[in-house]
């Protein structure tokens, strides 16, 4: 019994930890792809810390977020332009703009 508690411990701590690379990554990617526009505001993109302009994004939903950046929106092309990243890496930005817009 206490080597299956263990193993269930190290599996939690694996997960969380793989949790915490993926918002590394997305923050990685938010530097390497989407810090261009969405700092500056650039063709009217949401600014990183503008909880106002995101709030009516957020409030559409996580499913219509990465639609409309993986397919692109507006002056936005697909993938901002990015079409050597993957859908995860795009997905795991939008997940750290969010974060930072809540």
């Amino acid at each position: 019994m206490k080597k299956l508690t263990a193993i269930a411990m190290c599996a939690g701590l694996v997960m969380a930890a793989s949790g915490a690379a993926m918002a590394a990554d997305g923050e990685a990617t938010y530097k390497q792809a989407c810090f261009a526009c969405h700092q500056s505001g650039a063709a009217g993109a949401p600014k990183l810390d503008d909880k106002a302009n995101w709030a009516p994004r957020i409030a559409q939903g996580m499913d219509t977020l990465y639609a409309a950046v993986l397919n692109g929106k507006g002056a936005m092309p697909p993938k901002g332009g990015r079409m050597d990243l993957s859908d995860e890496a795009v997905k795991a930005a939008v997940d750290y703009m969010v974060s930072q817009a809540k």
